[in-house]
């Protein structure tokens, strides 16, 4: 909840490690993640409060800005390279990666991104924790830039392209990018799944309202991977 120029949420046994990944993130010059600001009174985690709006979530963000917001999530990762968790850190990324690189926040889509006055700026950090680049770049790419089986598949080729471009990845890992994308939608319904079935939220009521999105994403990021290897190569 909002408080004056803070937002105030349930501390946790991730908290200390997300505060600190957000303290450093703000040591190293990153502008794109609230500044911790420590507990209250009632031992709830303090943050900064960002002004702005959230984009559309259906991913229709112009090319200008995708590129912008694959450049975003670039000097993120850049950011967390130098890292050094604290001892014992826990976090709790509802989704586990493909493997550990570095320190990623795992949900870098429409409804945590704000336009701000001094640019993007992520929220939510609560399931920050160790993944991928190529991980955390195809989640982020199927959300922003709306990679979905209601679009035609040149069209969200196209929106793909700005937005790797804008994360400037390099040559040699764009095809395993392009495969990539169905194995993280994948890993999304496999997760909504789970949660139907064992009655956990929120991902019980995702996978009753949402379920046939995901699937059906999976199966339209899987049918044209050869279409974003050739996006991602020309």
């Amino acid at each position: 909840m909002r408080v004056g120029d803070t937002v105030r949420r349930p501390a946790g046994p991730w908290t200390d490690a997300v505060d600190a990944l957000l303290r450093h993130l703000h040591d190293v010059g990153f502008t794109g993640a609230p500044r911790p600001l420590g507990r209250d009174e009632q031992g709830r985690q303090v943050l900064e409060y960002v002004p702005g709006e959230c984009g559309p979530v259906d991913g229709s963000y112009p090319l200008g800005e995708l590129a912008s917001i694959g450049a975003l999530l670039s000097d993120l990762h850049r950011a967390t390279e130098a890292f050094v968790p604290p001892p014992k850190a826990c976090w709790q990324p509802a989704i586990a990666p493909d493997r550990e690189q570095l320190l990623c926040h795992h949900d870098a889509a429409p409804w945590n991104l704000v336009r701000s006055p001094r640019g993007w700026v992520l929220i939510d950090w609560d399931g920050a924790g160790p993944g991928s680049r190529l991980w955390e770049l195809a989640y982020t790419a199927q959300s922003v830039a709306g990679l979905r089986a209601d679009r035609p598949a040149g069209e969200s080729a196209r929106r793909l392209r700005a937005l790797v471009d804008g994360y400037g990845l390099a040559e040699a890992d764009r095809p395993a990018l392009a495969a990539m994308l169905p194995r993280r939608a994948a890993a999304m319904v496999e997760l909504l799944r789970r949660g139907a079935r064992d009655q956990i939220q929120p991902w019980a009521r995702i996978w009753t309202e949402d379920g046939v999105y995901w699937q059906e994403t999976t199966r339209y990021l899987a049918t044209h991977v050869p279409l974003w290897e050739r996006a991602l190569s020309d």
